[in-house]
């Protein structure tokens, strides 16, 4: 039996393999444990002056063994980083799966960029490989990859994996270069995304360009088991001590995600003024902690999105503070995991609204994370690729402040048994579809495809 060869953009590097804080990472890391794999792709470096066009005297990749996973990687060059990575990637194709074509900024020279690397990719890789290997693609970075491998004689079975979601036809269209990053996609046996939504949509621009491939849905999970028993034994530990003294009883409400213009964080800000000043009941009651990493931080939007965060939260405060009590903690450096298991645990109430996500495991992680005999309230996007799986949230258009105002007054309100009610059955969905089942179901579908002629 082949190895399992996942290739994404970004490998986790030697520290976060253990305790990856990443999505992907997460969902990959409990995913592939127990089999044989080979994981490809970037170190994270940046190193050298070679343009991305260069082809001949390509860099050998650097290997390590850890964990029973080899991890095999590549520095980028500062030109490469810039088309590809900041550019074509999250520039254009990040903005555009997320519904905001406003924020497109599109360059021909990124695209060729972004053709360019992973064609480097490609030719990188292919000496890897093994003849019974089943290669597994990650993410909207690597599109063409398939397509790249085919080029150079690779036929094992190829499938992608679309981690964000995917826009309607008639917005993905206005894309430059959309028809052929879709026909590039018949490189692949399989191509999986998180929901129905974003697989009729796929289907759809298919279609549209005579492409023939094969589609499913497969939603992500996480290992729910294994998250409860770190909010557990977060339970009694000092951060979560210092957390509960320092709240003096008051209801938590905990957000936590990238700081990144598609989780709606602008948007929650409002929902959660619109609490205090519509439903008084809570003014000096309830705290609002948003864990907020920041991530792409030398992007122009990115640090307007912070500046704007940073003004926001300072007035709610200036405005509604009291001198011994504070309605927003606001934090933008990263926890760590198990820290935040146990915060998980300790809130009354996660605020989970994104405007467009492709799944969202934070919604998943704090429902495994509640307590059975006193559990939590999820308010979730409409919009999270979780919600149709967690339908016994509180689900708000995280575009109008007042229905996420409703949406908390609702759940800080709520009745213990129902809150039982509402918990079991979402931490039913979460134990069904979990990381490991995510992998076995896409790969299980893989390999009922028809292979490549060889």
């Amino acid at each position: 039996m082949g190895r399992l060869v996942v290739v994404s953009n970004r490998v986790p590097s030697p520290r976060e393999r253990g305790h990856p804080a990443g999505g992907l990472a997460v969902g990959l890391k409990d995913a592939i444990g127990g089999q044989p794999t080979l994981w490809f792709g970037w170190s994270g470096q940046i190193s050298g002056t070679r343009t991305s066009q260069a082809k001949d005297g390509d860099a050998k990749p650097k290997t390590s063994t850890q964990g029973g996973v080899t991890y095999a990687t590549i520095d980028l060059t500062p030109q490469q980083h810039k088309g590809f990575y900041q550019g074509f990637s999250n520039r254009i194709l990040w903005p555009l799966f997320h519904y905001r074509m406003g924020l497109v900024e599109y360059s021909r020279e990124d695209l060729e960029t972004y053709l360019d690397v992973n064609a480097l990719f490609a030719r990188t890789l292919a000496p890897l490989l093994r003849p019974d290997d089943v290669i597994w693609v990650q993410d909207y970075h690597l599109i063409p990859l398939g397509e790249a491998l085919r080029a150079i004689g690779v036929r094992n079975r190829i499938g992608f994996f679309l981690h964000t979601p995917f826009p309607p036809l008639a917005l993905f269209g206005a894309l430059p270069g959309a028809a052929h990053l879709i026909r590039s996609l018949a490189g692949y046996e399989l191509i999986g995304l998180q929901t129905e939504e974003d697989r009729r949509h796929v289907d759809q621009a298919l279609a549209a360009e005579r492409v023939t491939a094969a589609t499913g849905a497969f939603p992500i999970g996480i290992d729910a088991d294994e998250f409860a028993l770190q909010a557990g034994k977060a339970a009694g530990g000092a951060d979560l001590e210092r957390l509960k003294e320092s709240m003096h009883d008051r209801a938590l409400i905990l957000g936590v995600d990238r700081l990144d213009y598609s989780k709606g964080l602008p948007q929650r800000f409002q929902g959660y003024e619109r609490l205090l000043k519509r439903f008084p009941e809570h003014r000096g009651r309830v705290t609002f902690l948003q864990v907020a990493p920041v991530s792409r931080g030398d992007v122009a939007e990115y640090k307007a999105l912070r500046r704007r965060l940073d003004e926001q939260a300072g007035r709610i405060n200036g405005e509604w503070a009291e001198f011994d009590w504070v309605p927003i903690r606001y934090i933008t450096r990263a926890i760590p995991r198990p820290t935040l298991a146990g915060f998980h645990r300790y809130a009354r109430v996660a605020l989970v609204t994104p405007l467009r996500d492709g799944m969202n495991l934070v919604a998943k992680e704090y429902v495994a994370a509640q307590d059975p005999a006193d559990p939590g309230v999820l308010v979730l996007s409409r919009f999270a690729g979780a919600a149709p799986e967690l339908g016994e949230a509180v689900l708000v258009n995280p575009y109008d402040p007042d229905e996420i105002a409703e949406g908390l007054h609702q759940a800080l309100s709520m009745p213990k048994a129902e809150r039982i009610t509402r918990w079991q059955a979402m931490d039913r969905a979460v134990h069904e579809v979990t990381a490991a089942s995510w992998a076995r179901s896409f790969l299980a579908a893989l390999g009922q495809q028809k292979p490549r002629a060889g």
